[in-house]
Order: structure tokens, then C-alpha cells, then sequence
């Protein structure tokens, strides 16, 4: 850990940049297969991203900027590293390019090739590589591109100095609009019309279609990316996706990358906005108060239960919920912390909560990242279902207690008492009976389902890969699917038994430093008390594994003792750092946070490595 400035460019660390390799291909150069030779000359960013991590999808919003501005020397090459099966499919990895408008070059790697090559341990994971093709930075987690932003400014002055800057335009071929009715669809509401509102994600909007779940009645939102009320076609939306009915007949937009929920008036189109500031939460910030100055984090679904609108705060691995009442938003549970542990509300961890459905007993969640089904007791407790952890996940029925789900992203509940689950990544609808504590397969056949609702006897589901809604009979039997169980394609990190060294590597970056004084650290968006200077919180799966180095401290190294009796596990780091202006003159410099949760699968094994380094921004010495 360093908190001094960076060395001068001409003296500054550098390490030769592996070859591009990636089974798959590239997908928005038009055809062309590039090398890093292809790219001598240009800055190269490489983003290491899997399609199902919510801070994947919050590193690709913070790099729109970067990659304007410097579109001319600056290219962003994403390399798509899977964590599930799924994500391992060329035609996925297509379709989450183009869901999620990402403008530049993407490297299609389902063996993990070029991510063992460059030895990334997270999703996200930043590496600049320089004009001559070294590697001169690394960063995982979320509230990297001010820094980037710096490092290119002087790599462009540096290489332009010496020759070796190329300008021009960059590899990024865009591919040809589909003419589908929907985008990738993300979730559906029944209105009392008969009537069906959906979010078309992609497209930024929110589209009224009539009973036939086909015809299109209206078009809410302008179609741009954008955060404006007004009427439907001036108000704009960016990437929504659930949607709620409320008791007065107005509908809450759950308006996912503006951070925001909004209100829809049904009868006049207008929208409004009910929470959130259009930024994303960050560590250190208020979780409780007004609802227009509280900020959120990729809100995900929304669901009326118990007189609030509860939020799946897919971002921050929480539920929170907005009281209209008096117009405040507070977290009602989980503690930002990723992971599968069920108990009071304040204690739960979540991964990704992004589907939410509402009884009078329960409000029943789809918790992706842990590929589990879960709920909520009145009285707050949590509880789960179906699911084991983060890193297990496939296609088998029958006893709960062994059944298997891959990302689902919705639950519906049914009129039995049951709940159907879109298991998205295994394309199929599930059902789970509380009464018998099975596990069944309703539909196959669906293509990344994302929610369903009922109409009727029928239930309508969200295929949001197809770009549609499928009506489909509630089957009486249920379909039968023999088991098939998967691991993550991420290989397991071998480490010594017994004492093991834990490093959170953390350079601030140039013009920076780690602040000494916490109390006069603001957040660079003007005001917001981020704390201590650093965090560093340690368990393990299965809680066995630690035998001393669990808990929370400010210091990014920690000693470890793993249990030589468990034989793996999966280690689980939060880190946070704050790097400050470094302006003498300024007495409240703006302050920048940078974050990474890992979960990181490790096997014990005689005569391994005795520390293990994570990244968090710079290089491991």
C-alpha cells in the first residue's frame, strides 16, 4: 500500500502486455480480429467484464465519458470473461453488447484465456496498456475513471513527445439496428386495463401494449438515454426495468441507470421523479432520508408490500424501501456485502437482488449473482429457499434443499401459494412449492426469461433475448429436467494452508494521495463525508475456512490463518479506498472512491503461495 504520488512518466513501472486471445472473437469491429500489434500506438484500456455483474455495468457507464473524449487516442477493448455457463455463449455475449450500448471493440473469451494471462481476480478489472504495448496500470471495482482519465493525459503528452501516439479513428465498427417491436425487455405489469406496461430497456423506454401482449398503444420516454420529467415524449429514461402498481393507480419506474425511481401516470403519461439524485450511491453515504437527496443504486425491481414501494437495490446488494407517506427512502436490509447469509434484515447479505413479488406473508426476491430464490417475513427476517452461494448454480429440480437455479432475474407468485421463478440463464420457468419444498420446471424453451406475470389463467412471460412476451397455460404437471450442476469457469487459486498474507494493493493515482485527516475528506461530488480513508472487510464460505482474519478494519493488509481441515472455500474481500486532491492550498480537497468486493474461490494446497495480492488500483510490486 503506497499513498505517495506515482513517479515521473518517464520513470514510471511497466510490464510487456500479453496477447489478446479469446476463443470467441470480436464482436463490433465489423469482422475484423485484432491483435494488440493491430493497436501499436493507441492507449489501450481493457475492460475484464462478465455481462451479469452489476459493477460490471457501472464501469461501462463510468468509461462513456473516456471514450469520448479521447475516442482519437484512448481504445477500450472489453474482454468478456464469463463467470456462469451461460455468459460462455457467443450469441449472449452478442445480445449483452447490444443490450447495454457498449460502443467499443469486445473480445469474446468464454476459457478465461486473456484473463489468466493478465492474472484478474475480479469483475470489473481496468489494465491501461501504453502506445508501445506495456501494461502501466491495473484497477479493480467501480470509481476508476477519473484516475484513468488522468493517466491517459499524460500518456497522450508522454507519447506524443517521443513519436509513438497514434491518432485516428478506432477499431469500434457499430453493428446494424434490429426493427424488433422491444429491445431486451426487462420486466412486465398487468394494468387494471387488461392492458400490459413493459420496460424496453435498450431503448429507454417504458411501452404500452394492448391485451394481445403484441399491439403497440403508446410510447412513454423520448428514446434517448437522458434523466427529464415531463410529458411521454419529452421524459427520458436510462435503461429502466421494474415496475410497480401503487394504490392511487400511478406506477413506480424502477429507472435503473439514472438511479432514480420515477412515477408514471398512466392516464396523462407523465413522469415524475419520487428518489434518488441521477448518481450512484457510493460507500459512506446516507442510506435513510428525503428521497430526492438520497442517492441510489441500480434499482433493479420494485414491488408494493406492507405500505411501501421496496426497492431490489441490485447495486449495493440491498433491499430499501420508499415510503410515500413521507417521501423517504432507508434501507430495510443487507449490508452491502455480496454473498448468500440469511437472519434479521440488518445482518443479510445479498447478491444482485433483481426480481421482487409481493404476498400478504411474503415479499419473495430473486437474488441473481447467488442464483437463489428467497424472502422476506414480515417482521424483516430473510430467508432462502433455493440456493447454496455465488459459486454454484445449474439446472436441477426436486428437493429444495438440493435444487439448482442459474441467474434468474423475476419471481411471480402464484394463485396456489407457489412462485414461479424466470431462471433467465437457463431459459426456462420454475416453479417453487412451499407446501412440499420442490423444485419444478414449468417451461424450457424460453430465451433469457427476465419476469413473467399472470393474466388470467395464463401467465405472460418476458423473453427478453426474443423481444417479446410469450403467453403461455400454467401447466397442471410440471415438466421434469434431469439435473445438470455447474461450478463457476473461474479456476480456484491455490494458497497455502495455515498463515496466509492478504494484500489490497493500493497506489493512489497521480496528483493524489490518502488522506490523513478523515473528518475533512469530502466526496468529489461536493459535500458528502466519505469516513476512514480505507476498509477492508474479510469472511469466508464456508465460515470454517477462517480460523483467524474474519471482520472489518481500516488497514488494506491483513494475516490470515486458513483452516488445513477445509480443503476450499471462497474467500470474500470488500475493499474501499479514498484518494484525495493533492492541493496544499485547497483545505477541503475533493475526495475519490474506489471499491471492489472479490469473491474469490481458493483451494488449500502444501507448498502454494503464503500471500495472496489483490488490486485494487496500480501494480503489485
Amino acid at each position: 500500500m503506497s499513498d505517495s504520488t506515482p513517479a515521473p512518466a518517464t520513470r514510471r513501472a511497466r510490464v510487456r502486455a500479453p496477447e489478446l486471445i479469446g476463443k470467441g472473437g470480436w464482436l463490433n469491429t465489423g469482422g475484423t480480429q485484432y491483435t494488440l500489434a493491430d493497436l501499436r500506438g493507441r492507449i489501450v484500456v481493457l475492460d475484464f467484464w462478465t455481462f451479469c455483474c452489476i459493477n460490471c455495468l457501472h464501469v461501462l457507464d463510468e468509461l462513456r465519458e473516456l471514450e469520448e473524449k479521447h475516442r482519437d487516442t484512448v481504445v477500450i477493448i472489453g474482454v468478456h470473461s464469463p463467470k456462469f455457463v451461460h455468459e460462455a455463449e457467443h450469441a449472449a455475449v452478442a445480445d449483452a453488447v447490444e443490450r447495454y450500448g457498449v460502443e467499443h471493440p469486445v473480445l469474446d473469451d468464454p476459457e478465461l484465456a486473456t484473463w489468466k494471462q493478465y492474472a484478474v481476480r475480479a469483475w470489473p478489472t481496468l489494465v491501461v496498456i501504453d502506445p508501445e504495448g506495456y501494461v502501466v496500470a491495473q484497477h479493480a471495482g467501480e470509481g476508476h475513471a477519473h484516475a484513468i482519465e488522468r493517466l491517459v493525459t499524460e500518456l497522450e503528452a508522454e507519447h506524443a513527445a517521443k513519436g509513438t501516439l497514434r491518432r485516428g479513428d478506432g477499431p469500434y465498427v457499430a453493428p446494424e439496428p434490429e426493427p424488433t417491436t422491444l429491445r431486451f425487455p426487462g420486466k412486465a405489469l398487468p394494468l387494471p386495463s387488461g392492458n400490459f406496461l413493459v420496460s424496453d430497456t435498450t431503448r429507454h423506454q417504458v411501452v404500452e401494449l394492448a391485451a394481445d401482449g403484441e399491439s403497440v398503444l403508446r410510447r412513454i420516454g423520448s428514446g434517448a438515454r437522458g434523466f427529464a420529467d415531463g410529458p411521454a415524449g419529452a421524459a427520458a429514461f436510462n435503461e429502466p426495468q421494474g415496475l410497480a402498481l401503487l394504490p392511487d393507480g400511478s406506477v413506480v419506474v424502477a429507472d435503473t441507470v439514472n438511479h432514480a425511481l420515477r412515477r408514471l401516470d398512466p392516464g396523462t403519461g407523465e413522469v415524475t421523479t419520487l428518489a434518488g439524485t441521477g448518481r450512484q450511491w457510493m460507500q459512506g453515504e446516507p442510506t435513510a432520508g428525503p428521497a430526492r437527496e438520497i442517492s441510489l443504486s441500480s434499482p433493479w425491481d420494485v414491488a408494493w408490500w406492507e405500505g411501501r414501494v421496496w426497492i431490489a437495490m441490485a447495486g449495493v446488494h440491498q433491499l430499501w424501501a420508499y415510503d410515500p407517506a413521507d417521501g423517504t427512502v432507508a434501507v430495510t436490509a443487507g449490508t452491502t456485502n455480496e454473498g448468500l447469509v440469511d437472519g434479521p434484515g440488518g445482518e443479510a447479505w445479498f447478491a444482485q437482488p433483481s426480481g421482487l413479488a409481493a404476498t400478504p406473508e411474503r415479499l419473495w426476491l430473486a437474488d441473481s449473482e447467488t442464483s437463489a430464490l428467497r424472502w422476506v417475513d414480515r417482521d424483516g427476517s430473510v430467508h432462502t429457499a433455493v440456493g447454496t452461494g455465488l459459486f454454484d448454480f445449474g439446472h436441477r429440480d426436486g428437493d429444495a434443499g438440493q435444487a439448482l437455479l442459474q441467474h434468474p432475474l423475476g419471481v411471480t407468485a402464484l394463485p396456489d401459494g407457489s412462485v414461479a421463478i424466470s431462471d433467465t440463464y437457463n431459459h426456462a420457468l420454475r416453479r417453487y412449492d412451499p407446501a412440499s419444498g420442490e423444485v419444478t420446471t414449468l417451461a424450457t424453451d424460453l430465451r433469457e426469461p427476465s419476469d413473467a406475470v399472470l393474466a388470467g389463467e395464463d401467465i405472460v412471460v418476458v423473453e427478453s433475448a426474443r423481444h417479446r412476451l410469450t403467453r403461455l397455460k400454467l401447466p397442471e404437471e410440471a415438466v421434469r429436467v434431469a439435473g445438470v450442476a455447474h461450478r463457476t469457469r473461474r479456476a480456484a487459486t491455490e494458497v497455502a494452508p495455515g498463515a496466509l498474507r492478504l494484500d489490497v494493493v493500493f497506489q493512489a493515482p497521480a496528483g493524489q494521495k490518502l488522506d490523513t485527516l478523515p473528518h475533512a475528506r469530502t466526496d468529489s461530488r461536493g459535500g458528502t463525508p466519505i469516513g476512514p480513508a480505507t476498509r477492508l472487510l474479510v469472511s469466508s464460505t464456508p465460515p470454517e475456512l477462517l480460523l483467524r482474519g474474519e471482520g472489518a478494519g481500516t488497514e488494506l493488509s491483513r494475516a490470515l490463518e486458513l483452516n488445513p481441515a477445509v480443503p476450499e472455500g471462497v474467500l470474500h474481500v470488500s475493499a474501499m479506498a479514498a484518494s484525495c486532491d493533492d492541493d496544499p492550498a485547497n483545505e477541503y480537497p475533493a475526495c475519490h472512491v474506489h471499491q471492489q468486493d472479490w469473491g474469490v474461490p481458493v483451494r488449500l494446497a502444501e507448498g502454494a503461495a503464503d500471500r495472496l495480492p489483490l488490486v485494487l488500483a496500480g501494480l503489485d510490486a
